[in-house]
């Protein structure tokens, strides 16, 4: 390994231009090399619930990992690290060198569309989930990059929006897990889009107070794509590689700044060290070599989901007894979306359905009930891809395996990118026909053009132009069993992103779908209805306007459950939801994205051979009147955090409202008596004992509460955590140990208010049996 004394003489040997052409991408996906120091390129890759690889090509798939919010609910780091080592193997088989993950940003409002990315709504949590998940990557010779550095809770106007928050709050609940990851340390942390109090990131003086000088981080400052807007303010900034490249603001022009006396050339020659610093970590310069990554395990992955899946309610009917008759209800059963959606997604290696892996285990009745998502969809199936040139020149060609074209060859004098495929009719009617993208797009059955229409480019988010760039629909109607010749076009133009060919099949009557549902459960032993969210309500780029289940979801399920009182209820969402049956189901299961072994883990918990072991990462609401943080749309390019220290189920315990469910909750397949806690220093001792007929596994919560503090607190916060298993009828002591920190607030720097602080020990934020008033004071170190 080079030490930074052999750094600081490989960055002495380049001149100006040389290095500053090291400070920006090479290509979309990978940094500049430079042989004259023995610097090749690092390869970068999106997370953080996979590794997709470098670009978009459905022929490379990748292990699909349970949602950062599934990793939240574990409260396990012993096995999000063990994932993260998961994560280095895949990386290494895919030539990446710096993971873009995990986000350690959080769940401060229940509306935030990006949400499945974020580990949970708590500071302390997410901190430590954040640590393991790094360390586990970076044990296999891999960068974590924490990002979206920081206060990136909203994706509404998310390039330009400008965070106003507190310095207390700014410490205490935002920075904190990025300052516990490089204390861990973080090899490299990504700079987000937003500005905060006045600074866009790439510019703020965070980045380097306390980012690179209070805390010590001594990895690369990347930015994410596009986020570098200036030249001069960002270069003198603690901002280091600017994403993607070759083109961007630096450059030439950050030559000439330095040249001019703008920028200190010793500020340049810090962010090239950093970046070779970050190149000897990852075996990307001559005379390191990279860490083997250990052997990928791919049953971490059903393992995981039983782990992170959240028993909210069960009256009994769980685990299910074998030879039970299941009417499995929804289209997310046989459909089940394993991912959320934007930079983030990936091709699956594999995927298994609920209702195949029930179907595995016993007999099973499928009715779908509703749609909840009329868009068309890309063509599944395989197309002849082919970019021309003037007079239709074919340029390029390669067959592919869907009509979602993210990313193809990219050919000198390329003018248009064509998509064509035979579609087999399966049913006769009015069929929708789609083209995505920008640009002139066009579409032709058999030959006859059906669509033609120009769609003009009307956003800078690199997420919606590249990921989910409008579609246009036309109804055409085709007759069973006639294969038919689509053809679909789209100019290319600069920055044009994405094309897709979309289609969808004329749908059945919804009212009879909906009544062979029912019918359905009516006459099975059991029903499983599996609702969800969908791409277009939980996605980066966008936030949510409602809490509630799209569609007619929440009426099938109500009336389900009239026609079968024995119904279990399975919602795939990445944050809360609204469930307004949830007292007449027999049980609620929550799956949060589960990842490609989604189905058989579920069956697995379903059936009892797995414990739901998984507690709430956020507070979910019962109504959405009662949601205490609300503010979440910028006004006028400014999104004040006016809660300061008080989100997620701080909030609530400041609001006096109810939730329908606590941060912290979960229910397992044994119940639990907290019998007595008692203070030894800094670790809480809380004695309980297994009171049901199963082994199990409980996640035992200490909080803190100080209500005449001197300075202004939550009404509690959690302080540590630690989880236990025992026996049926088994006693078990956990010991939770709570760090200086958690009675520590900023005051321009971190200071213990002296006297005693009250501790609250039980099962999740709104249930703390356990109560040690002052005469047990938690003493300061």
């Amino acid at each position: 390994m080079h030490d930074d004394h052999e750094l600081a003489r490989l960055v002495g040997k380049l001149d100006l231009p040389a290095k500053v052409r090291l400070l920006a991408g090479g290509s979309v996906w990978q940094s500049c090399a430079e042989p004259a120091v023995g610097l090749r390129a690092m390869t970068f890759s999106d997370g953080p619930a996979g590794v997709r690889g470098p670009g978009w090509d459905e022929r490379r798939t990748s292990l699909a990992l349970p949602s950062p919010s599934a990793l939240g609910a574990t409260w396990d780091e012993e096995l999000v690290g063990r994932l993260g080592g998961l994560l280095a193997a895949e990386a290494r088989r895919k030539g990446v060198d710096v993971l873009l993950a995990p986000v350690l940003n959080l769940h401060r409002t229940p509306y935030g569309g990006r949400h499945f990315e974020c580990f949970s709504e708590d500071p302390l949590l997410t901190s430590r989930l954040g640590v393991a998940y790094v360390r586990g990557v970076q044990a296999g010779g891999v960068a974590a990059t924490p990002k979206h550095f920081v206060a990136n809770e909203t994706e509404t106007d998310r390039l330009t929006h400008d965070v106003e928050v507190g310095e207390r709050a700014l410490r205490e609940v935002y920075l904190a897990p990025f300052e516990a990851a490089v204390e861990a340390g973080a090899w490299a942390v990504m700079s987000a889009y937003n500005a905060v109090n006045g600074h866009s990131m790439s510019e703020s003086p965070l980045l380097t107070s306390p980012l690179k000088d209070e805390w010590g981080f001594d990895g690369l400052v990347v930015s994410d794509w596009g986020a570098v807007r200036s030249t001069t303010a960002s270069a003198v900034s603690g901002q280091d590689l600017s994403m993607p490249g070759p083109w961007g603001p630096w450059g030439d022009r950050l030559v000439a700044a330095v040249e001019a006396g703008e920028v200190p050339e010793a500020a340049v020659d810090d962010k090239v060290l950093r970046l070779l610093r970050l190149a000897a970590r990852v075996g990307a310069l001559d005379g390191t070599g990279a860490v083997a990554p250990p052997a990928a395990d791919e049953s971490l992955l059903r393992e995981a989901v039983s782990a992170s899946a959240v028993l909210l309610g069960n009256n009994g009917i769980l685990p299910l007894a074998p030879g039970l008759r299941i009417a499995v209800i929804g289209p997310g059963a046989t459909e089940m979306r394993v991912q959320g959606g934007g930079s983030s997604g990936l091709y699956p290696a594999a995927e298994n359905s609920l209702l195949d892996a029930l179907a595995e285990r016993t007999e099973v009745v499928h009715a779908p009930g509703v749609r909840i998502d009329d868009r068309p969809t890309p063509v599944d199936a395989p197309v002849l891809v082919r970019v021309l040139g003037a007079d239709d020149a074919v340029l390029f060609r390669e067959h592919r395996l869907t009509g979602r074209i993210l990313e193809t060859e990219e050919v000198p004098g390329a003018e248009v990118l064509e998509i064509s495929t035979g579609l087999r009719v399966t049913r006769t009617g009015p069929w929708r026909l789609a083209v995505a993208g920008y640009g002139r797009l066009t579409l032709d059955v058999d030959g006859v053009r059906v669509l033609d229409v120009v769609q003009p480019l009307d956003t800078d988010d690199p997420a919606v132009k590249h990921l989910r760039p409008p579609h246009h629909v036309v109804e055409v109607p085709l007759t069973e069993g006639a294969e038919v010749e689509l053809v679909a076009r789209r100019e290319l133009g600069e920055d044009s992103g994405m094309a897709s060919m979309l289609a969808a099949d004329p749908p059945p009557s919804a009212r009879d779908e909906f009544a062979a549902a029912v019918r359905a459960a009516r006459e099975c032993d059991v029903a499983v209805v599996v609702v969800s969210t969908t791409d277009a309500i939980e996605s980066e780029g966008r936030d949510r306007h409602t809490l509630a289940l799209p569609g007619e979801q929440d009426t099938l399920v109500g009336a389900v459950c009239a026609a079968n009182p024995n119904t279990v209820v399975v919602v795939n969402s990445g944050g809360p939801v609204l469930l307004p049956w949830r007292e007449r189901a027999a049980a609620v299961l929550l799956a949060w994205f589960p990842g490609q072994e989604g189905g058989n883990g579920l069956a697995d918990v379903l059936f009892g051979d797995s414990e739901p072991g998984g507690r709430l990462p956020t507070t979910w609401p019962d109504s959405e009147t009662d949601v205490p943080v609300k503010d979440f749309l910028p006004v006028a390019g400014t999104l004040p955090y006016r809660e300061g220290l008080d989100i997620g189920y701080r909030a609530w315990a400041a609001s006096g409202a109810e939730p329908a469910y606590w941060f912290g909750h979960g229910l397992g397949y044994t119940t639990w008596d907290y019998e007595e806690a008692r203070v030894e220093r800094d670790v809480v001792r809380v004695r309980l004992r297994n009171t049901g007929e199963r082994p199990g596994r409980e996640v035992v919560q200490v909080y803190l509460s100080r209500p005449d503090s001197a300075v202004a607190r939550p009404p509690r916060w959690l302080a540590g955590f630690t989880t236990v298993t025992a026996g049926p009828g088994e006693q078990v002591e956990a010991l939770v140990r709570i760090p200086r920190r958690a009675i520590s607030h900023w005051a321009g720097e971190w200071v213990a208010e002296p006297g005693a602080f009250t501790v609250l020990a039980g099962p999740n934020a709104g249930d703390t049996p356990l109560r040690l008033e002052r005469e047990n004071a938690l003493l300061p170190w």
